[in-house]
């Protein structure tokens, strides 16, 4: 068994803490770059591909499609190689123990930060909706503008770092499982020490 009061648990179980929230802060910050990189794109059409303000000329839909799925692929890879590295990482460096702490810490915070992320995420562009419908001032409205700003933030939570966590500690707990044997045989480097 595992006991929770080992200072090598102890480790393993903040570190699994810490996870989910900086996998979901790199998640957060590979939408906005891939949003900026759009934006730029669509800027650059405006101004090189005549027409397109009048309905006369036609955008490159297709860029914005291949840097959108470019951007989400290259983004990501560090994200994937965190929900790998760090539970093998932990496995031999730190031993079997902390590395049960460290799915318990993920699964704990995880859970609670994806519940969170998806339910607020979800508020905010409600938020949205109701006051576009003219409540608070309606559109154009101090309340409509704020309303906007906490959509822009609501809408990676809820589509991209709260549903991003569950595949995160799946992929956590699926690595540790296939390395499980291993890490029963080998003597873990901190015991070497």
């Amino acid at each position: 068994g595992i006991n929770l009061l080992s200072h090598t648990t102890l480790v393993g179980l903040l570190l699994g803490a810490m996870l989910p929230f900086l996998f979901s802060a790199l998640t957060m910050k590979a939408v906005g770059r891939a949003a900026y990189s759009i934006v730029n794109e669509v800027r650059r059409q405006f101004r090189e591909i005549p027409g397109i303000m009048d309905g006369t000329g036609k955008p490159d839909y297709a860029r914005c499609v291949e840097i959108s799925t470019q951007g989400a692929l290259r983004e990501m890879i560090l994200p994937g190689l965190m929900a790998v590295i760090v539970p093998v990482a932990t496995g031999f460096v730190l031993g079997r123990e902390a590395l049960g702490g460290l799915l318990i810490g993920s699964v704990a915070s995880g859970f609670m930060l994806a519940i969170m992320m998806a339910t607020a995420g979800g508020a905010w562009d409600n938020a949205k909706k109701y006051v576009e419908l003219g409540n608070y001032g309606g559109k154009g409205s101090e309340a409509h503008k704020a309303a906007v700003e906490g959509d822009l933030v609501g809408d990676p939570f809820k589509d991209t770092s709260g549903p991003s966590l569950n595949i995160l500690l799946k992929l956590m707990a699926i690595v540790s499982l296939v390395f499980a044997p291993v890490f029963l045989k080998v003597t873990p480097l901190i015991d070497l020490i």
